[in-house]
This record gives structure tokens, sequence and C-alpha cells, in this order.
């Protein structure tokens, strides 16, 4: 594979390029790289490669045209309207791109040849993503000083999968992310180091045994630290079940949630009561069951009401119902009945021994709202304290039942024109934003 690296400070890549097995790869040819500077295409006397942006503000922007010279200059934008270029795939380094991960590794190793492009200061001329086919690449979540860094890691991972790089070619199908997974622990001499011993299985010579035991701490591994990569690892039904048995830190048991029926907006915007509906009652049992709720209250000051919800739960907890569906019995049980929102309050703050966070699910949001808080902050909330999470129905949460709230989520479609979700199908979406990475 060749590299072609656009870069203004070239020297940055001369030591890790020539270390370890990079720099035995460089050496037997594997992989071959050219550097090309946009202060080399500069125009002015003092190459001038940055200027102040248009509109104010801080740091300095990438000129386009010293870039532009770079990029035409490997076969890009050329007028016959080619646009691959004799350098194969164009990636600029860019925090606004497509996150890097292990399948764009594997992707970009079938390729021939590769440029990269290291952007610096405040970035990239847009213009430059209109004239070339540039393909914006990120690494993480995070802020560098430059795409030199960036494109260092994109070199490593995807050079690391051509064939005759690693030392053992199982190596880079057995690491961490290959499958799906974190890999596996690995020991190595002495047997014994400060009083902890290599796993016993380790040392049987049972091949099978071993794979087995690998696949497990791997599968073990990943729902401890990247719960989150479950979600697209290939699994089978022994894998499954492995995992079912393992004790995990579950976030879940510190969430609650509460259909209020009162006080709502009906749809003239005023404040009314709303009667129970059976599907609610049992969709969102079953969700607050899936994902491991602490609890979840039906609340509702009408007493003719709170008779109707202690009969729907008698014949599906303990009655005939439960009988014939004993899933529907368990995810039922979680039930607790209620007046107002007060006594879901004082009742999560009983369960869990200190109040709750007051949280509401609206489409509507104002000035008079509450703060909004984003699914991943409330999901760190919960690893601090619990939270209680108010849907309403009708036509949504009244003021009033907002005011006791200290905070919002944002709607589950705010940029849709369309936001009318039924509520079960509502709390389920929320459940899983808040909780799908916290297994």
């Amino acid at each position: 594979m060749h590299i072609e690296i656009v870069t203004l400070f070239p020297e940055f890549f001369a030591s890790p390029l020539s270390q370890g097995l990079m720099g035995k790869a460089v050496s037997s040819g594997i992989l071959t790289f050219s550097f090309h500077n946009p202060r080399d295409f500069a125009t002015d006397r003092h190459h001038t490669v940055d200027d102040r942006p248009y509109g104010g503000g801080p740091g300095m922007v990438m000129l386009p045209g010293p870039l532009a010279g770079a990029l035409r200059s490997l076969g890009y934008g050329r007028p016959d309207g080619e646009t691959g270029g004799r350098s194969g795939q164009l990636l600029s380094m860019n925090p606004a791109g497509e996150l890097f991960n292990q399948k764009m590794a594997f992707d970009l190793s079938s390729q021939e040849r590769l440029t990269l492009i290291c952007g610096r200061y405040e970035g990239i001329d847009a213009r430059i993503e209109e004239i070339f086919p540039v393909r914006n690449v990120c690494i993480g979540d995070f802020i560098l000083n430059g795409g030199e860094a960036a494109a260092m890691c994109i070199i490593e991972s995807v050079a690391r999968l051509l064939p005759g790089f690693m030392g053992h070619e199982q190596s880079g199908t057995e690491e961490s992310f290959s499958s799906g997974l974190l890999e596996y622990p690995h020991y190595t001499r002495p047997e014994s180091f400060e009083g902890l011993d290599v796993p016993e299985i380790l040392r049987s010579g049972d091949h099978g045994a071993i794979a087995r035991w690998r696949r497990r701490e791997s599968l073990r591994r990943t729902v401890e630290k990247r719960p989150d990569l479950l979600l697209e690892a290939e699994t089978c039904s022994e894998d499954l079940e492995f995992l079912k048995g393992i004790t995990r830190r579950k976030l879940g048991r510190n969430l609650y949630c509460a259909l209020v029926h009162h006080p709502v907006l009906d749809k003239f915007k005023k404040i009314s009561t709303v009667s129970l509906t059976n599907l609610d009652i049992h969709d969102i049992g079953r969700s607050s069951c899936t994902y491991e709720l602490g609890g979840y209250f039906v609340l509702t000051p009408l007493k003719d009401q709170r008779d109707l919800l202690d009969q729907i739960l008698q014949h599906w907890t303990a009655g005939a119902g439960g009988r014939v569906n004993p899933a529907r019995a368990t995810a039922l049980a979680k039930i607790r009945a209620g007046d107002r929102i007060e006594d879901a309050v004082s009742e999560v703050a009983r369960l869990s021994g200190q109040k709750p966070l007051i949280v509401a699910s609206t489409a509507r949001q104002g000035k008079k709202t509450p703060p909004v808080v984003g699914y991943a902050k409330l999901r760190d909330m919960l690893s601090v304290t619990p939270v209680l999470l108010l849907f309403g129905t009708g036509h949504g949460l009244a003021p009033e039942a907002l005011k006791m709230c200290d905070a919002v989520l944002p709607p589950v479609r705010g940029f849709s024109p369309y936001n009318h979700l039924s509520v079960r199908s509502a709390a389920a979406i929320i459940f899983d934003r808040i909780l799908k990475d916290a297994h």
C-alpha cells in the first residue's frame, strides 16, 4: 500500500514510521509513503498557508489555494472529471467526520493507495470539500492540535491488517474490536507474580477449553467495560446464555418512571385528568421490566381508576392471567399505584434512601420549562442519584407538573414536524436511549 500524506509538518512522521513493525513494513516495501507540504504550493514570498477567518473569531484557517495545489499535484480534481486521482481515497482528518473504527480500517486495508490530509489551526477552508472528493474521518470526540496524530492512528490501524505486516497472521483478527468485542486478558511468564497466578486453564494444554475461556473472558470484559459494543457484536446463543449469568452494574435499578394521569392537559390545553389505558399499563410495564428499572408508578387521583388498576394487576399477577402468562405477571408486578406525583417521589426516596431527581419527558419546550438534560448526561447521573422519569398522558404534563421537575429530556424527535408518539412508544425509546449502553 502507498500512502500520500498532505501535511505542513512532514517531520512529525519520521520517528513513528521508522520504529518497530511499522519500520520493518517500510523496509520490506509492504508500506510506502510520500509527503506533500501545502507550503510548497503557496504563491507569495512568505509561503503563507493560513489567514484570518471571514466573520471574525479566534484562530486561523488553512488557505484553500496551497492545499488545492497539493491535491491537484496528486491527480485530484482534474478538468477531465476524474475524482479518484492516482492516489486512491482522499481522507481528511476532521472532528466532524465519520467516526473511525475497526470496520473502516478493514475496508481501507483493501485499497492500494490512500491520501490523508492533515489539517491545522481552526481547520481547512470549507470550499476544499466542494472541489475535491474528500471523505472526512474523525478518530474520537476530542480536539488535537492538528491532523497528524489522527492520521498516524489511521495509518497504524490499517497497516496492521495488511498481509505480512504482523508476525503472526492471526494476531490481527483476534484483537479487540476485530470480532466486535474487547480482547481476552493475556498472561506470560512468570507463572506467579506478586502473589497472582496465571489462570490454571491457560496452563492445561486443553486448546478447546482455552478457546472457550478466552471467548467468555472477552464477553465478560466487553459487558463490564464497553457494553455498547454488544449491540453490534456477532454473538451466538451460547454467548447470550453466558452473558445472562454475569453480575453487572445495573444502572436501570436507579431509574424509576411514573405514568401521570393528573395534572395533564387536554386537547384544549386545559388541566384535566385522563382515564387509564390498558395498553399503556401493560406495555410500559414490560419495557420497565426489560430495562430493569427500579419501579414503575401509575398515578391517578380517581378512586374508580385506582380500583380498575387493582383489578388489572390482580388478574395478571395473582389471577388467571398470571397463570397463563407468567412473563406478563413478572412485568406487571413492578407496578405501584399512587394518587399524585408526590406519592411516587416519596416512595422512590424510601426505596433508594435519597430524594430522586425528577425529570420529565415532554414534546414541548420553552422559556418556562426546566433545563434540558441529554440522555447520556442522565445516564451518568444514575451512577450517583435515583431518577424519577415522568410521562404525561392526554396531551402532556400540565405546567404545574413541570414546575416540580429538575429537568426535562429532549423531545424524541425534536426536529420532526410530526411529534405525537404514544406514551408507551416514547417510554420504550427513552428507556433505550438512557440505558442501552448500561447493561
